[in-house]
């Protein structure tokens, strides 16, 4: 039996990764954890990356990976596409702040009125965070109503209000530094239950909004599709209350209109970013009109204050214009939904023939698999909207505790196949060809081989 085989995956990993763990030493006397954000944290060592291009991206140990991450959902195009980062660096040498305003902004709110049906006006912030804050500042302003519904499992970013019930337990108000007279603000229902909904609207008079990812929470843990978000739309009409999409990974990621315009279900609001700054940090609000009025003085209206430094910075606003003129054509958004499909289907064959208790599910341009599944298998003739949702759709079952463990085993057994896959999911990007796709689902069977071999698959 050679080393290699009697190695544990951690240590191939550590002995593999070796200037990724000299920078992580490093890192932990500079920041908590010794990342810049809870998803890099990562069990022995995160690994650091260099450079990146198209579908790969290349470590400071100089292996080769392919990109499932893809800038946390930014990277529609790809790493570094060649037209995004000469309208960069053109825009670079014009000047990044003038603290006023810049053509620039305008052409790409246009493009963002062109594509998204909600958005009759736009509103531009510096992140996914602060679009969704922004949304529910005017929802509240708009209907004179304090507090909010929305669903288990979906993330809107790490402010206050919207941090309950966003993670496992979901069962909880509870969130460590939010208080409590905030987090009674929020409620919680679980996902795909119209009755529920409708039950707590005419519960609460005081809930003016309804917020929620139109795919399903955390990018479809828990997928949500056009039958629900048809009947969500027709509740929140009835009801007198505003809906709002966060749109900030699935706007011109499902297709260049975002879910809305897939399923032909429009919002009040839609919060977006990724994809929307291309790649660059920023965010914007699109909705109704009379509604982003309250960020207008008026006579006898209260006016919503909405400063922000990089508010439509101009690089951004430069990468933004060159991102979503691609995208308007419809290419990217099908390129990325077929190679994941693709993928989808190809797992779900491979996990057939192995007889393997894992299932490759998701929606669009968003990968998920779970282990521990012996149920019903899915087609493997998916589109890309239309797969089996393994668990019967629980959120708990799908979206709940993890065995992290098994995850960081997996992702570090990915990585010594030449994969970065973010633990148990990833997107795609227009750059993941055929070819790119064999070669995961290649890394996949090598990968979970090892992983049984360690009792972990």
């Amino acid at each position: 039996m050679s080393a290699t085989a009697t190695r544990s995956l951690v240590d191939r990993y550590a002995a593999e990764f070796a200037g990724s763990k000299q920078r992580f030493e490093t890192a932990k006397g500079v920041f908590p954890t010794g990342v810049t954000h809870d998803a890099r944290m990562m069990d022995p060592f995160p690994v650091y990356v260099a450079r990146a291009k198209g579908a790969h991206k290349w470590d400071v140990d100089g292996h080769e990976l392919v990109d499932y991450f893809v800038g946390h959902g930014s990277h529609l195009l790809g790493h570094c596409p060649d037209d995004v980062v000469l309208a960069v660096q053109e825009q670079m040498n014009r000047g990044t702040h003038p603290g006023a305003c810049h053509e620039a902004e305008i052409e790409w709110g246009q493009l963002v009125r062109k594509l998204i049906p909600s958005a009759e006006r736009v509103r531009f912030t510096g992140s996914g965070t602060e679009a969704t804050m922004m949304a529910l500042r005017l929802s509240r302003l708009y209907t004179g109503r304090g507090k909010f519904l929305k669903f288990q499992g979906h993330f809107h970013g790490w402010h206050d209000y919207v941090t309950v019930s966003a993670d496992y337990p979901y069962d909880t108000a509870s969130v460590p530094g939010v208080p409590a007279d905030v987090a009674a603000h929020c409620v919680a229902v679980p996902p795909n239950d119209l009755n529920r909904v409708e039950a707590a609207l005419k519960a609460d008079s005081d809930i003016g909004a309804v917020i929620l990812e139109p795919t399903g929470g955390h990018w479809g843990a828990v997928p949500i599709r056009g039958e629900f978000l048809k009947g969500l739309r027709e509740l929140c009409t009835r009801h007198d209350r505003l809906l709002i999409f966060d749109e900030v990974i699935t706007g011109f990621r499902v297709s260049p209109g975002g879910a809305q315009a897939f399923y032909g279900v429009t919002p009040d609001l839609t919060a977006m970013a990724k994809i929307l700054a291309g790649g660059l940090p920023g965010g914007c609000v699109g909705g109704r009109a009379d509604v982003l009025a309250f960020i207008e003085p008026r006579p006898g209206k209260p006016k919503m204050k909405h400063p922000g430094t990089y508010n439509a910075n101009p690089l951004s606003a430069a990468a933004g214009v060159a991102t979503l003129t691609r995208v308007a054509t419809g290419e990217p958004c099908d390129r990325a939904n077929r190679a994941a499909a693709r993928l989808r289907n190809k797992l779900n064959e491979l996990f057939a023939a192995r007889d393997w208790s894992w299932v490759a599910y998701g929606d669009f341009s968003m990968v998920r698999v779970a282990s521990g599944y012996r149920g019903e298998r899915p087609g493997t003739a998916a589109g890309v909207n239309d797969g089996f949702v393994p668990f019967g759709g629980d959120v708990n079952a799908l979206d709940g505790p993890k065995n992290m463990k098994q995850y960081y085993a997996l992702r570090q057994a990915m990585l010594l196949h030449g994969v970065d896959w973010w633990g148990f999911a990833g997107m795609t990007s227009a750059e993941h060809t055929d070819a790119v796709i064999d070669h995961t689902v290649t890394a996949f069977e090598a990968s979970l081989e090892a992983l049984a071999a360690e009792g972990l698959a």
